[in-house]
């Protein structure tokens, strides 16, 4: 059990490495960094605003967070 979730933590490091770089860079500068924006940015649903990318990025790391728990805890 311990090498299947090691064989699938690996492969969502990877998958999720993939993800990031194949995301397009934004041109906030460092304001986008720090999580700075304007009033305008703050409304509305955050979630239907991301990207198909950016969605897959999510869930990778959720996984990735929950298969590295497990890892440790098992």
């Amino acid at each position: 059990m311990k090498t299947f979730l090691g064989i699938v933590h690996i492969l969502l490091c990877l998958a999720l490495s993939g993800v990031v770089l194949l995301q397009q860079r934004k041109q906030g500068g460092f304001s986008g960094i720090f999580g700075g924006g304007t009033q305008a940015d703050m409304g509305g649903n955050q979630w239907q605003r991301f990207t198909g990318l950016s969605k897959i990025t999510v869930v990778l790391t959720g996984l990735f967070m929950v298969t590295s728990i497990i890892l440790v805890l098992y």
